[in-house]
């Protein structure tokens, strides 16, 4: 199978020819349809955070399995499915008490050491990225790494729904939990933000403010149903937020950049009581000042791992909010592009120029 390979951080990918094995008790093997570009895959392609290489890239995919292993019940071939780098073990603490997001041993979902490895090239082993290396014409993994969907949806907006929708849907649904006439500020209106915005216009929001420096991208939010647009680089985005709120500030608002300045701000436009909810995946080495005085009102700020999902309850939801005409992927999709033409992608990623590219194979 061909796949996109990335040897070395800084570094680019490389299109090889790998060989790929069979499903083995509990393991899918997916025919990959779509996989789209997100900023977490530039992170560690630029070295800002750190993989074992080599390594297959790429964690947002839609596909069709084409085979299961002898214990996997789940799925069938000729299954639609989508994957998931929240891969569960099932069985820890977390798992069972419904938080499979930040399960205590998704180890456990890998292959034993002594086990021929999953993918290879001239029989040397090659990783993959988020236990999924979803740039690939195939992978090979665990069952408890994708979610049954519909065959309704077309494969390049159901691999959205691998992370970017997820990621920011589940911020606003399952970690932060926006009520009906809530008032929200989102800093960052990329792929995760947008799906912020319209999150929390689907759970009735009454005023939301949509943050960036991109013009194209503060108008793209308008779409996804924000009511304020703020320009970052223009104003203060917290000064601007306090004025249009007569110096309350608002009840929730949702970092979605991955850097320590706008997750200060994000903080210090909260309201009496409000939430500031951190998605942005920031360097190891960042750190978030926040002011101590400012949290005497009761203000509070928490992490946000994948949208506290549970994948396999939220992604055919999710499919069905877009099957509904409730839930807008079409405006995400900024081109598609062939496996061939990714480190291009993600040039056009680096300078501003897409929500998603998404690699589609025949």
């Amino acid at each position: 199978m061909r796949a996109a390979v990335l040897y070395e951080a800084p570094g680019t990918l490389e299109i090889e020819n790998l060989s790929i094995e069979k499903p083995a008790a509990n393991e899918v093997l997916v025919r990959i349809k779509a996989s789209g570009l997100c900023h977490t895959d530039l992170h560690f392609m630029q070295g800002h955070l750190k993989t074992a290489l080599p390594a297959v890239l790429g964690h947002e995919a839609s596909g069709v399995v084409e085979a299961v292993g002898s214990d996997v019940t789940y799925v069938a071939p000729g299954d639609h499915v989508i994957a998931c780098l929240s891969v569960f073990c099932g069985a820890c603490e977390h798992c069972l008490s419904g938080s499979p997001a930040i399960c205590e041993n998704p180890d456990s979902t890998n292959r034993a050491q002594d086990a021929p490895p999953r993918i290879t090239m001239d029989d040397r082993p090659v990783g993959q990225f988020m236990r999924l290396g979803a740039f690939a014409e195939q992978i090979l993994v665990h069952q408890n790494a994708v979610a049954k969907v519909s065959r309704d949806i077309p494969f390049d907006r159901a691999a959205l729904i691998g992370c970017g929708v997820t990621t920011g849907l589940g911020a606003v649904f399952n970690t932060a939990r926006v009520e009906p006439g809530a008032t929200v500020a989102v800093f960052g209106c990329g792929a995760i933000g947008l799906n912020v915005i319209q999150g929390a216009y689907l759970a009735g929001a009454r005023r939301i403010f949509a943050i960036d420096v991109n013009p194209d991208k503060l108008s793209l939010a308008g779409n996804f149903g924000a009511t304020d647009l703020c320009n970052a680089s223009e104003h203060d985005p917290v000064a601007q937020i306090l004025e249009a709120t007569n110096n309350k500030g608002v009840t929730y608002s949702f970092e979605a950049i991955g850097h320590p300045s706008a997750a200060e701000q994000a903080f210090m436009c909260l309201s009496k009581g409000g939430t500031a909810t951190i998605i942005g995946l920031m360097g190891a080495e960042d750190k978030v000042q926040l002011s101590g005085l400012h949290f005497l009102a009761e203000r509070k700020v928490q992490g946000c791992d994948m949208g506290s999902n549970r994948f396999r309850i939220d992604m055919p939801k999710y499919v069905q909010l877009y099957l509904d005409g409730r839930l807008n992927l079409d405006d995400m999709v900024s081109q598609t592009i062939a496996l061939e033409d990714i480190n291009s992608g993600f040039e056009a990623m680096i300078e501003g120029q897409t929500v998603r590219s998404v690699i589609t194979f025949d």
